[in-house]
């Protein structure tokens, strides 16, 4: 499975998992390729191909807009729609589609796919609909920021080391692959995350004097203690298991954590608690 196949698989998913919580008679979408805008790619539930492949530029039909904002966008009957243009009616009437919403997926602040929902009948699609997109959209995005930095740390671990201080790097990567693996859906993606955590794993111990001890940041015991669980690999769930808390618990310590630190991800939030001495 390539890696634009593997994102291609979470799209997927997020478009079943969305016509089951909403009933959605159609749910299609796809990702945005660098230079040509958004391919369809993915169809759920769609009795023609006429959609499959179509090319969307931003700004142009529903989920181009939803592109070109950067936000979500509805309409209650696509081809008498006045706030779209009708580029795509085409292949829109021939699926039979009427009613449909579009929700960007949207990757530090740069938009990477679309997806769509749909009916074959022209009435207003509620909050609880449109909510349940943008949850499914919120899916991919976080799937997508998972083998983002798989893929960051794999590159950097094949490149080869500066000096003989790049062990604080070593130690890093492998925590956060550690961390990144059971959160990854593609399994040739994973199974090469997996293989360099063991490589890793048999070097030879670090030197410890890296760490920095004169930061003035601060965190509660608990957030350490969530930290320690997220920098030994483990999720939310299995973090509030083995501290006997709340999953939502948990998530807000580590909310509370990544500010303090500044981190915007987990993995950031582990890398600077370590350089600040916080964890070993």
């Amino acid at each position: 499975m390539t890696a634009d196949a593997g994102a291609a698989a979470e799209v997927r998913a997020a478009l079943v998992r969305l016509r089951r919580a909403t009933g959605l008679t159609v749910a299609f979408g796809g990702l945005v390729e660098d230079g040509r805008g958004l391919r369809i790619g993915e169809l759920s539930g769609a009795a023609t191909a006429s959609l499959r492949g179509l090319a969307v530029a931003p700004g142009s039909g529903l989920g181009g807009k939803a592109h070109a904002l950067a936000r979500a966008c509805a309409v209650t009957d696509y081809s008498t729609s006045r706030h779209i243009s009708h580029e795509y009616d085409v292949p829109v009437n021939a699926e039979g589609l009427r009613s449909m919403l579009a929700v960007p997926v949207v990757v530090r602040r740069r938009v990477r796919g679309v997806l769509y929902g749909a009916l074959r009948t022209a009435q207003p699609l509620g909050d609880r609909t449109l909510n349940a997109a943008v949850a499914a959209a919120r899916d991919v995005e976080q799937a997508l920021v998972v083998r983002d930095e798989a893929r960051a740390l794999l590159a950097e671990m094949r490149a080869p080391a500066a000096d003989a201080g790049a062990w604080e790097q070593v130690r890093e990567a492998h925590a956060a692959l550690r961390a990144l693996a059971p959160r990854i859906a593609d399994p040739l993606l994973r199974a090469e995350l997996l293989g360099v955590v063991g490589r890793l794993a048999t070097a030879s111990s670090p030197p410890r004097e890296y760490a920095v001890r004169d930061c003035a940041v601060r965190l509660a015991p608990r957030e350490v203690d969530v930290l320690s669980c997220v920098a030994s690999g483990a999720t939310n769930a299995a973090a509030a298991d083995r501290l006997g808390l709340r999953p939502e618990t948990v998530k807000g310590y580590l909310r509370s954590a990544m500010r303090k630190l500044g981190a915007h991800t987990r993995l950031e939030a582990v890398v600077a608690a370590r350089r600040a001495g916080i964890l070993p």
